[in-house]
């Protein structure tokens, strides 16, 4: 039999907020590490998830969707984005199928002709092709194409799972030949702590509207794996203003209550044991301005100077 050499590398999901980055990530790795909502700007960390395909590990990292920035958190989250491409060994830009070359996307590419290091291989992935009749998306691949000199074109729907295997065949090609960076049963390298956080702040993301869900932040205080099989989370939800607080705990704690519950099915799924979530919200009022709470989010405070 012959030997089959390993392969290993990083691969950097870029692309504006929303154009299904995470649900990619989820997608690739079969378990939900990266948080998926309907609003922009949620990927604050670069979560990395790992995948296997034959004899490849390819680490994803799943940058926070590249916007125009206008305050500290938005800057350090801009930085980390590119700082992520630029580190990684492929990358792979996802676009929506039915929003198309927008003025966005077209800043992407310009940053990319200028930024990347030669030689690194760029794929493309339109995403959410259930979306549009097969003729657009000719001429939109086509458009893209001549824009930048994409390695290869993907056409993919991250939810529904179309034309992600080839994609993964393809990274699993790319990445360079060498050992594997981290146990075959790791499906991430953030603490699990972290990834509690995010998922929690998840459900706040979607129980919440408007601008709160951007002032809000989810911090694990503590973790505590009992000797019955359970574990005891605390976790601390910081907002900017008492009417924030207000508008998390909800009429009787109702709202917190529903978001706790919702995180704890989540959670307990990861680590595959029962789950007993216990949260707070408390009022940090200049916490976008604190440096450790970068720290927390992975990312660097100096970044958004």
């Amino acid at each position: 039999m012959t030997d089959i050499s390993t392969r290993a590398g990083f691969v950097a999901l870029i692309g504006e907020p929303n154009a299904g980055k995470s649900t990619l990530l989820n997608r690739m790795v079969g378990a939900k590490i990266s948080i998926v909502t309907h609003k922009v700007q949620t990927t604050r960390t670069r979560i990395r998830g790992v995948a296997i395909e034959g004899p490849a590990q390819i680490v994803f990292v799943d940058t926070p969707g590249i916007f125009r920035p206008r305050r500290r958190l938005d800057r350090s989250m801009v930085k980390a984005a590119w700082g992520g491409a630029s580190d990684a060994d492929v990358i792979v830009l996802m676009i929506e199928a039915h929003r198309g070359m927008t003025e966005g996307v077209s800043a992407i590419i310009d940053r990319m002709r200028d930024e990347m290091p030669q030689g690194q291989p760029v794929a493309l992935a339109i995403n959410k092709i259930d979306r549009v009749q097969a003729e657009v998306l000719l001429a939109l691949a086509e458009k893209l194409n001549e824009a930048f000199p994409f390695a290869k074109t993907f056409m993919i729907s991250a939810e529904k799972g179309y034309g992600v295997k080839d994609l993964r065949e393809w990274l699993a090609g790319q990445v360079p030949e060498g050992p594997w960076f981290y146990p075959e049963d790791q499906i991430a390298d953030l603490p699990m702590r972290m990834i509690a956080a995010e998922m929690t702040r998840e459900k706040l993301t979607l129980r919440l509207h408007e601008e709160l869900p951007y002032q809000l932040t989810v911090e694990t205080e503590k973790w505590e794996d009992k000797t019955d099989g359970s574990t005891r989370i605390d976790q601390i939800v910081y907002v900017m203003r008492d009417g924030h607080k207000g508008i998390v705990l909800g009429n009787k704690g109702e709202t917190i209550k529903a978001i706790g519950s919702a995180a704890r099915a989540d959670i307990s799924e990861f680590p595959g044991r029962t789950v007993h979530l216990f949260l707070q919200v408390k009022v940090r009022p200049n916490w976008l301005d604190e440096p450790e709470r970068y720290s927390e989010m992975g990312l660097d405070f100096k970044d958004g100077d």
